[in-house]
């Protein structure tokens, strides 16, 4: 039986999928993101010793995890080529992974390899730990319901030492100050999914989060990613007036259309761990080796070991970390 409660938390989920599964729903991002993109993608694919398992999440429609396999095909192998025979003798594979089977459609007919799956749910992606070597998330993070669930499943299908590439419109670009100033509604902002009110433009994204670089880093660092580096790209959305500034503060991440981050995951073995995300539906997801999830219900911190923590003692529940 449904209660009134289950069904009124299950109604926002129904709408959002179903907009996502629109024909006339956006599934692309912009070429100078994607470029950028590549090039921070290339010296981790050119300086790789053994075949790379790329997973892009939230792929949309296929348009730029086309464009990685385009690169990873491309790439000069340092490495013997008879060491990774599921993706062909020597390959990189590369998966995109989306919950839209819309989108799917169209990434299939590309000829690239899709798994279907929800990135916020609280159900563990179709990857075992550690088994990718770069994880790309692509204007996804800001349409997720449940950011913290995506990105602890984006640490824990990471190996030790693995790269993140993600990237998302900046709350505070340049002309959104403006825009604030002037008492509009900020560029990529929504305040429904039934029409775009308030602000320039006349497309629906169906944008749930937006982040300033600062908050960005913030909230990469508490899921346990480290090195974060942030660079910006340019928005080719905007009138052809602001195109030329939009380029030259991509200089400014903190000021740019959109934020580009490269992180890692760190080498971590006998390293402290970060927090243990625990996801609506109460699943906990470990962040850190050991990847073991925290009981049901436990503290998020239960079991962790921090700087000066001898080996076998546990931290107590509520005690600083």
């Amino acid at each position: 039986m449904t209660t009134p409660t289950a069904a009124r938390d299950a109604a926002p989920d129904a709408r959002l999928r179903a907009f996502y599964e629109a024909d006339e729903t956006v599934h692309r991002t912009g070429a100078d993101r994607i470029r950028r993109q590549l090039a921070l993608l290339r010296p981790v694919v050119d300086q790789a010793v053994k075949p790379l398992t790329v997973l892009d999440l939230g792929c949309g429609d296929g348009y730029a995890t086309e464009r990685i396999q385009a690169l990873v095909d491309g790439a000069v192998h340092a490495y013997p080529c008879t060491v990774w025979p599921p993706a062909g003798p020597g390959r990189h594979r590369v998966v995109g992974v989306d919950w839209s089977e819309t989108a799917l459609a169209r990434a299939r007919a590309r000829g690239l390899e899709t798994v279907r799956a929800a990135l916020d749910t609280g159900t563990p992606l179709p990857f075992a730990d550690g088994e990718a070597d770069v994880v790309v998330m692509s204007e996804v993070v800001e349409h997720l319901v449940d950011p913290d669930a995506a990105l602890a499943e984006a640490y824990r299908v990471l190996r030790p030492g693995g790269h993140l590439f993600l990237s998302t419109p900046n709350l505070a670009a340049w002309f959104n100050r403006m825009l604030l100033l002037a008492g509009v509604q900020p560029a990529f902002s929504e305040v429904a999914l039934s029409g775009v009110y308030g602000r320039p433009g006349r497309e629906v994204a169906g944008h749930l989060r937006l982040f300033t670089r600062r908050a960005l880093v913030e909230f990469l660092t508490a899921r346990g990613f480290r090195a974060i580096k942030v660079t910006g790209a340019a928005c080719e959305a905007l009138p052809a007036p602001g195109r030329p500034l939009d380029r030259l503060l991509t200089r400014v991440p903190s000021a740019a259309a959109i934020l580009l981050v490269h992180a890692r995951t760190p080498v971590r073995f006998a390293h402290p761990s970060p927090p243990v995300y625990v996801g609506r539906a109460g699943a906990a997801a470990s962040a850190l080796s050991p990847r073991t999830p925290a009981a049901p219900g436990g503290s998020p911190n239960a079991g962790r070991r921090g700087p000066g923590t001898r080996s076998g003692s546990r931290r107590t529940a509520g005690a600083p970390a």
